[in-house]
């Protein structure tokens, strides 16, 4: 950990670190969002100007660099990623109701801001509150927090219903519906840990988009509704589909059907919060006929 050096003696590589991500608002405490600042087109302000997190004040810093191995939300398998964070520390504090605080007592604890880059697209930001006279963590939260959702071995969706053995007819309701399990719709908590900080994730599938192989394309919100034989001819009130053509021309006269679930993870942990997504699918081949009237 660097020492602490006044904010008018940071140097121009760090200053532009701060300054990507930190606004420059004179007297304001306002936050662009709650908890995380962006202000990529603010001017650059160099030594001797007001670096600030939405709140006017000078910046002493105590920098430190991880390279940690997080891997962003939203792959299927995923990789490691080379993640950097940068961790500055916000001196002096900004006020008790800052929204950076996220409720926590300014008088006992301190606030670091982090700013992380893989390299690519992958440039994840935020503000971290760490207990007054502990080291600031040297694992990035959101590592963690992937960590947390691959322990969890999320699958794609469990399809009850088309099901491949099925018969299935031009112009009659299907309906659509998964199997609710922990690994395959949720909900799913798990935590991972670290350097003496822990982040718990709890992951759901937030929708379930269907490809139905004929070209259409369904977006469920939910499991689907399980068919019951009351319900005759009626169309799903949920999640359901009605083919117009047979699979005859398909290959192996089948429609493939792919059911892609999107699982949105909160997780919160070492003063940080955010949202990770993940995406998985499920493949199955269903026969559409029609009808055969004999006279």
């Amino acid at each position: 950990m660097g020492d602490e050096v006044d904010g008018h003696g940071v140097d121009r590589s760090r200053s532009s670190l701060l300054t990507r991500r930190l606004a420059v608002l004179t007297g304001s405490v306002v936050l662009a969002t709650a908890g995380t600042a962006h202000a990529d087109d603010d001017p650059d302000v160099g030594a001797g100007k007001c670096h600030v997190v939405k709140f006017c004040v000078g910046v002493g810093v105590d920098d430190e660099t991880d390279g940690s191995g997080g891997q962003a939300g939203g792959s299927q398998g995923g990789s490691d990623s080379k993640l950097e964070c940068k961790l500055t520390k916000v001196v002096p504090k900004p006020p008790a109701n800052h929204p950076a605080w996220k409720g926590a007592d300014p008088e006992k604890n301190d606030l670091y801001f982090r700013a992380c880059s893989d390299g690519g697209q992958n440039n994840p930001d935020g503000f971290i509150v760490v207990p007054q006279g502990q080291p600031a963590p040297q694992v990035d939260p959101q590592e963690l927090a992937q960590r947390a959702v691959d322990s969890m071995t999320l699958l794609g969706p469990d399809i009850a219903s088309p099901k491949a053995a099925g018969k299935y007819t031009v112009g009659v309701p299907m309906w659509m519906w998964v199997n609710q399990s922990a690994t395959t719709y949720g909900p799913n908590t798990a935590s991972a840990s670290a350097d003496g900080v822990t982040v718990t994730a709890t992951a759901k599938v937030s929708k379930v988009v269907w490809q139905m192989g004929g070209g259409d394309s369904v977006t469920c919100n939910g499991p689907g509704t399980p068919y019951q034989a009351s319900e005759g001819m009626s169309q799903s009130p949920t999640c359901g589909h009605v083919y117009s053509k047979t699979s005859a021309g398909s290959q192996n006269g089948k429609y493939q059907v792919t059911a892609t679930s999107t699982w949105t993870i909160d997780w919160q942990g070492g003063g940080a919060a955010g949202q990770l997504t993940e995406v998985r699918q499920t493949n199955v081949q269903v026969a559409i006929g029609e009808v055969q009237v004999v006279r």
